[in-house]
């Protein structure tokens, strides 16, 4: 693997470059001083805000692209998962020798240099990396970061800090999160997923042990949640190897492990308001209880918010301060974002939304939202309207989908969210709702635009609305709060 010091970013042209991902990075190179070019299928606002800070873009894709500046480019970054091969622009890089790089090992470059915060793990990456940038801003640290979603406050994915620490989010889904040599690492949890890549649940989980092998020798730390089974076991496995590991979660739940708790949760309420939390802090220097007020409900977000309380700590932000951070933060998009509500028939209905694909995250979610409602005391529901993402994942676990649905009191499952992927004959969400309590109100729909209409039908005064679901879902969200004023 190229040391990714060596990459020449004086003249950098991004293919794809409007992308949630690509675009921030781009936005952090121009804010260096580099010279940005790149290109894209469709004008969009990222694409307006890189050029306002000087980026030309060309909109369709086009060897003299590469030419945007004047010069070519030293560098071409793509994504060797969306961009076909033959990409005019991809030929004409290899054919005047550039360097073709993927955006993970400009995300490497970009971190050179600034104390490496790496938060990784099957579930709640970009929340826990969200919380821990919004806290560790709230100290003043001033953190350069890279999320995978947008900070509801910030309106924004990336920055180019003045601080020493770098925090993003290292994504494993294709192994690029091997790419980066991480000062401090965290892994949330670790579930087997991503199959169609990794193909066993064993390669699957190497990926996260071959990460933890990354941490800097003797002044790193690797931090796991000890309440996971197979996070804390990697863990385990990393302390055997001489890595400093850590550990975080509540004392009772945690799993037997030699994993030091540096975090322990020792008191937890679910409120009106959210979660109000106390965790007592065990790290080099630090003996300290704090406690907080989590504004997103659900107790897989408490966790998120120690594992950000270590990272700042870590990363030289004071606890209380940090702790002050996460009390302030008001949630990532398409995380139990709250989109709107509706006073209908004498009571009010509310609407979130959130990006849950994944049977466990699912179940995460729609417990939140049940604590959420028992709290306030108001005799709401939990009504959920979810999309399958993904043919392979969907087959892969329907019954466990069942399960975490039948956690809502009804439910509109819509057709599976092909993505990237070619529908299967015979295979629809029909496979998920056939497994469902038969005593509950559960409503398959094929045709994406009657979904608002069917949770309509079945909603009451009080109930929560999530909108599920990593794909087009999220439109659903206001077509439903369209249609219950219209009702």
């Amino acid at each position: 693997m190229t040391d990714p010091a060596q990459y020449d970013l004086s003249r950098v042209h991004l293919i794809g470059i409007g992308g949630s991902g690509m675009s921030g990075l781009a936005r952090i190179l121009a804010a260096r001083g580099a010279v940005v070019t790149g290109s894209d299928v469709k004008d969009s606002t990222p694409v307006e805000v890189l050029r306002s800070m000087g980026a030309k873009v060309a909109i369709g894709h086009a060897a003299d692209n590469l030419k945007l500046s004047g010069e070519l480019p030293t560098t071409v970054v793509t994504s060797f998962a969306a961009i076909p091969q033959d990409n005019p622009e991809l030929v004409a890089a290899r054919g005047n020798n550039i360097p073709l790089i993927r955006r993970s090992d400009l995300l490497a470059a970009l971190m050179e240099g600034h104390t490496q915060v790496l938060l990784a793990g099957t579930h709640g990456k970009t929340s826990t990396t969200s919380m821990a940038v919004s806290a560790m801003q709230h100290a003043g640290l001033d953190p350069s970061f890279a999320i995978g979603g947008q900070l509801n406050r910030a309106g924004t994915n990336a920055h180019g800090g003045t601080g020493e620490a770098f925090v993003a989010e290292a994504d494993e889904s294709d192994a690029s999160l091997l790419r980066y040599s991480p000062d401090i690492a965290v892994i949330t949890n670790a579930e087997p997923d991503h199959l169609d890549y990794f193909h066993s649940a064993d390669a699957y989980f190497k990926v996260f042990a071959d990460f933890a092998d990354l941490v800097t020798p003797d002044t790193g730390y690797l931090v796991v949640c000890a309440e996971d089974e197979h996070a804390a076991e990697i863990g385990e496995q990393a302390l055997s190897r001489g890595i400093n590991v850590i550990g975080y979660g509540g004392a009772e739940k945690a799993r037997t492990t030699s994993v030091p708790l540096a975090a322990t949760l020792t008191a937890e309420e679910t409120t009106a308001a959210g979660m109000a939390c106390t965790v007592q802090l065990s790290l080099p220097g630090v003996e300290q209880s704090v406690s907080y007020q989590l504004q997103i409900p659900g107790h897989h977000m408490v966790l998120n918010s120690m594992a950000a309380l270590i990272a700042g700590v870590l990363s030289g932000g004071e606890p209380s301060t940090i702790a002050e951070g996460l009390a302030d933060f008001s949630g990532v998009r398409r995380r139990f974002e709250y989109r709107g509500s509706v006073d209908w028939q004498g009571g009010s209905v509310r609407v979130f939304d959130d990006y849950a694909h994944h049977p466990t995250e699912v179940a995460a979610v729609l417990r939140a939202a049940r604590a959420k409602v028992a709290a306030e005391g108001n005799g709401g529901r939990v009504i959920a309207c979810f999309q399958p993402h993904l043919y392979s994942r969907t087959m892969e676990f329907d019954a466990e989908f069942a399960q975490a649905l039948a956690l809502a009191d009804a439910a509109v499952v819509l057709d599976i969210y092909g993505a990237r992927e070619q529908p299967v004959e015979g295979i629809t969400s029909r496979i998920i709702t056939n497994k469902m309590p038969e005593e509950m109100e559960v409503i398959f729909e094929p045709d994406f635009s009657a979904a608002a209409k069917d949770v309509v039908s079945i909603a009451q005064p009080g109930d929560i609305i999530l909108t599920i679901g990593a794909g087009s879902i999220t439109l659903v969200a206001a077509e439903i709060l369209d249609e219950l004023r219209a009702h």
